[in-house]
């Protein structure tokens, strides 16, 4: 049996443990596809191919004899910015480095549940724009559009996932860098709370702004991938109570106040709304009012919650760059990040840390009052491949919040939110959608994305790229 890979994570995992199809079958088409659109796509950074064929085989000697693990033989990709074991964590940059000896927590968690890990895939340097391009590995581009970005930072692993190389993938969210991706290649992309899957050997990512979360087609897959990714290493900071998400897909949310937040919070640089985007947004917002919902237009207290992101991100840019094997190499722009962040990485940093608490409560009030923020994932559609690569430091800062003001707050709070498609504007550009929720609100988030997705089904839509990956199918 051929396995179509629109059937997504859940029911591949199903499939596997009816022995409808082996795992090697699987991985081997699933590498094809790769090899096929890696030319025109360019997600994977790292392909593991004879690692990975080798994975599936135990996998299937495993299922033959009974075992079953939520994933077992599943292929799925990481991030470039996750610790394989015997391969290098490269994160965006040019340069030489070393194979890693052991896998990070996250990676170890989903090899516990049974995936095999296919490849890694293209992050623009350390995580740090919307969009996935660089000296190190080129263009990564958009399914739905290959003269576009699929966004970033984890873009490579939206790419693969929109056009169908593999049913699902982690990512990691440092300003948006789940949500806007998963919004410009319509998928659903899952920011959980900090903590909720560790970031670990770095007990901390970027001082506590950048999660690991995932992406994928569905509701449940990304849910299901969630959960096997979530959980914390000995000696995580963060360790919030766990939770199993996937049992709220398909629970009734019940009847919500939702706030529709269509303004930016407050940036140095101005950023205005698309009208496109804003419509669609407001589709979504309509839908669920029309589902029973009370919807009405409020904006959370931001304040100048801007103010304690930089320091935090900047002296994040300022240790990774000083842990670089050849800092020459790296971006001009990053050089100017970590010159900002060694200048904020003191007083500052300290001051920021300690107003998240203050934020809390603010911001926590705002939720007495309603129970989800409906807001634009980004403020246009996917800007075009190489847009950005020639601006300077400030102008490259300008542009980014420009087009992405929406998402990063919740990065300065450490809370969930969801991305989900909102359908498409001029040119059939995806844009999203984000659902944003208090602490440890996965479950909420992810039984009312369910609920439209249930309705709008999302899923059931392609990009032309497909076509790329069937021709591959063996």
């Amino acid at each position: 049996m051929t396995l179509d890979r629109a059937a997504g994570l859940a029911a591949t995992a199903r499939a596997l443990a009816a022995g409808e199809v082996s795992s090697r079958a699987l991985v081997a088409g699933t590498l094809s596809r790769i090899e096929a659109a890696q030319g025109s796509l360019n997600a994977f950074r790292i392909v593991r191919a004879e690692a990975a064929l080798a994975e599936a085989e135990a996998a299937d000697r495993e299922l033959s004899a009974g075992v079953r693990r939520p994933l077992l033989g599943v292929p799925v990709a990481v991030k470039d910015d996750m610790d394989v074991a015997g391969e290098p964590t490269a994160f965006g940059c040019q340069g030489e480095f070393p194979p890693v000896p052991e896998d990070g927590e996250a990676v170890r968690r989903l090899r516990a549940a049974g995936a095999v890990i296919v490849g890694k895939t293209n992050t623009c340097e350390f995580g740090q724009w919307p969009f996935t391009e660089g000296p190190a590995f080129g263009d990564t581009r958009n399914p739905w559009a290959t003269d576009r970005t699929p966004g970033g930072s984890s873009g490579g692993s939206a790419a693969a996932v929109a056009a169908g190389l593999v049913p699902a993938a982690l990512g990691s969210d440092g300003a948006g860098s789940v949500r806007i991706p998963a919004a410009w290649t319509h998928l659903v992309g899952i920011k959980p709370q900090r903590g909720r899957v560790s970031t670990w050997p770095r007990g901390e990512s970027f001082h506590g702004i950048t999660v690991n979360g995932t992406l994928a087609r569905t509701v449940a897959d990304a849910a299901l991938l969630l959960d096997a990714a979530s959980g914390n290493h000995p000696r995580d900071p963060h360790r919030p109570l766990p939770l199993e998400v996937s049992a709220a897909v398909g629970r009734d949310p019940g009847r919500l106040r939702i706030a529709l937040s269509l303004k930016p919070p407050f940036t140095a640089v101005s950023a205005r709304l698309d009208a496109q985007v804003r419509a669609r947004v407001v589709d979504l917002a309509d839908r669920l009012a029309a589902s029973g919902h009370l919807v009405e237009e409020a904006d959370p207290p931001y304040g100048q919650i801007g103010l304690t992101f930089v320091p935090r991100a900047t002296a994040g840019i300022a240790e990774r760059v000083r842990e670089a094997p050849d800092p020459r190499l790296l971006d001009r722009r990053t050089h100017g990040a970590a010159r900002l962040g060694r200048l904020l990485g003191g007083v500052p940093l300290r001051a920021a840390r300690r107003a998240e608490a203050v934020m809390h409560r603010r911001i926590g009030a705002f939720f007495e009052a309603y129970d989800v923020v409906l807001a634009p994932t980004t403020a246009g559609p996917p800007p075009r491949i190489g847009a950005m690569r020639d601006l300077g430091g400030l102008a490259t800062d300008r542009a980014m919040i420009a087009v992405c003001p929406y998402a990063w707050p919740w990065n300065v709070l450490g809370w969930p939110g969801v991305n989900v498609p909102a359908g498409f504007v001029a040119g059939g550009l995806p844009v999203g959608a984000q659902l944003l929720g208090p602490a440890n609100s996965e479950p909420l988030l992810v039984s009312l994305a369910a609920q439209l997705e249930a309705e709008l089904r999302w899923h059931e839509r392609w990009p032309a790229e497909r076509t790329v990956a069937d021709s591959a199918t063996p």
